[in-house]
Parts: structure tokens; sequence; C-alpha cells
């Protein structure tokens, strides 16, 4: 569980399962873990960088990254009795550019939570109709944005040896008022 957070006993009634570390300090190797699921963390993160930087760590080369926030168009985010009401919204361009600004590659995203945060147990009965009408026609205002990422290792291209296969001109300048000699070996070069 995160510091921040504070460490929960779970389960309960049996072996302590849980461990309180810092979000940007995980105790797990280089490249130990193949899929990560981010949900609740993002949004909550002091600096996102930092946070996906030690995920991009602990994540195996080709690994997954699934993370889940409130979308900031949704209606999810607007009200404080829901677990994405506080925190801070995304929209998916602004998770691509975060997620690509640390070296991951988002390849597939969706949106969820289509039906509003109502607090009348009596109109739960509608949720599965208003998730499949919200999912045809308001993607945009969903309640969270979706996506998964994956960490890929490119290998890098030497800039040397092309620099040498490539001839370049470079212009000699003889400056005014150089001698004779000076610019008959100009000419015959």
């Amino acid at each position: 569980m995160p510091a921040g957070q504070g460490a929960e006993r779970w389960p309960a009634g049996a072996a302590l399962r849980t461990a309180l570390v810092g979000i940007e300090e995980l105790p797990l190797g280089d490249a130990s873990i193949d899929r990560i699921l981010m949900v609740h963390a993002l949004e909550f993160a002091e600096s996102p960088e930092a946070l996906l930087a030690e995920a991009w760590r602990v994540l195996a080369p080709g690994g997954s990254l699934v993370v889940v926030v409130p979308h900031r168009r949704g209606v999810w985010a607007r009200f404080e009795h829901t677990p994405f009401g506080s925190g801070r919204p995304w929209s998916r361009g602004q998770l691509t550019r975060l997620l690509r600004s640390v070296t991951f590659t988002p390849h597939a995203w969706s949106e969820a939570l289509y039906f509003p945060p109502f607090e009348r147990r009596s109109l739960v009965g509608f949720a599965p109709a208003m998730e499949r009408i919200g999912r045809q026609c308001w993607p945009l205002f969903s309640g969270v944005v979706v996506i998964e990422a994956v960490k890929q290792l490119y290998r890098g291209i030497p800039v040397a040896s092309a620099a040498k296969e490539r001839r370049v001109a470079k212009p000699v300048l003889v400056p005014a008022g150089a001698g004779a000699g000076a610019r008959a070996r100009c000419r015959r070069s």
C-alpha cells in the first residue's frame, strides 16, 4: 500500500499480506514483473512521471502496464461520493503523452462507467442498459479511461557510423589579404 495512504491490515483475521512502501521505491527487482495493473494510483501521485518510471523499472521488457484513471470529462470525477471524485482526472491524450514521456508505448485503450454515480439503489437496475447506450452514444463522458501500454526496448543505431558514410563538402574561406602562395594552394585543391 502507498505510504501516503497508510497500511491497512489485509486480509482480516489471516496472515498479513500487505506492505507499506514508497510509491517511487517498489521493493521489487529490475524487470521482475510481467504485468502491472495500476488503479487509483496515478490520480494521487505527487509525481506521475516518477511513479511511471518506477513501474518501467520493475516491468520486464515487453511487459504491459494497465492504467485506470478517472476521465476528465466524466461524471464520476465530479462527485465526491465516488471513488473517482478526488485526485487528478486525466484525458486520454494527457495520459498518452505522459506514458510516452517515460518511454511506454500505448497500444490499447477503452472507456468504462457510463452509468451516472447515483446514490439511490433503486436506479441501479438501469445500469446495464445505460452502459450499453453510453458505450455507443457518449464515450467521451465515460467515468474512467483504461489504457494499456507496453515497455519496449529499442536497439540504438550508432550515429558515428552513419556520419562516416556520408561525405559533406566544407567550404574553404581564404581571408582577404592572404599572400599569393595561399591563393595558389586554394586553386590547386
